[in-house]
């Protein structure tokens, strides 16, 4: 089995990936495991930051690697919070709190102009010095929600409503979730192209 780096110590994103890449004969090992701290995202968009997230393990571990960065575009805000989804309410923020400021921003915004949607944006490095990364890029549409709903999921799942499912993010099960969210849909073209170049097979 080979391995491949997951620059990210993310457990939920370490699932998803391990979960929709499990068709490939590839062991996911978050950078955590290799003592590999995380990034600063100075980058201006999701590719950039997901680039830069690459550079620690790839070169720390010489094991190809796999970054994504990922946020929420809140039309209202012209695209806030976007890159800075992770720390809307300043450095060190945590899920809950980055949660309420956005809530916060938008209590005076009516449910018609509430409209919003994940992005996800995912590079694959063969090695560090990789020419020709992988890039795959999806979204997920909805809307910001007034108060939360549900317990599952993580980010801002919670305030974020699924037309299609009727539902919250954060009501999805994991395998519900997979199917339609940004990151199962960028994951499953990262998984598209690497049977295509015959990488992690069995």
């Amino acid at each position: 089995m080979s391995k491949i780096v997951l620059a990210s110590g993310n457990t939920g994103k370490l699932k998803e990936f391990s979960v929709l890449l499990s068709e490939l004969d590839m062991d996911i090992i978050p950078q955590s495991d290799f003592n590999v701290s995380e990034a600063e995202e100075t980058g201006l968009t999701f590719v950039e930051n997901a680039l830069l997230k690459h550079a620690m393990p790839v070169f720390h571990t010489s094991l190809p690697a796999i970054a994504d960065d990922s946020g929420i575009e809140v039309d209202a805000l012209n695209g806030e919070p976007g890159i800075y989804s992770a720390r809307y309410s300043g450095l060190g923020a945590t899920n809950q709190q980055n949660l309420e400021a956005l809530l916060n921003t938008l209590k005076d915004t009516p449910e018609s102009r509430r409209t919003a949607r994940y992005q996800c944006v995912i590079v694959y490095l063969r090695h560090a010095t990789d020419p020709t990364p992988i890039i795959c890029q999806a979204s997920w549409e909805g809307k910001i929600l007034l108060t939360p709903v549900g317990k599952g999921g993580f980010g801002y799942d919670s305030i974020f409503w699924v037309k299609e499912s009727n539902c919250s993010a954060a009501e999805l099960t994991s395998h519900q979730k997979y199917t339609v969210s940004h990151r199962g849909k960028a994951i499953r073209q990262l998984l598209g192209h690497l049977q295509s170049h015959k990488i992690g097979l069995r």
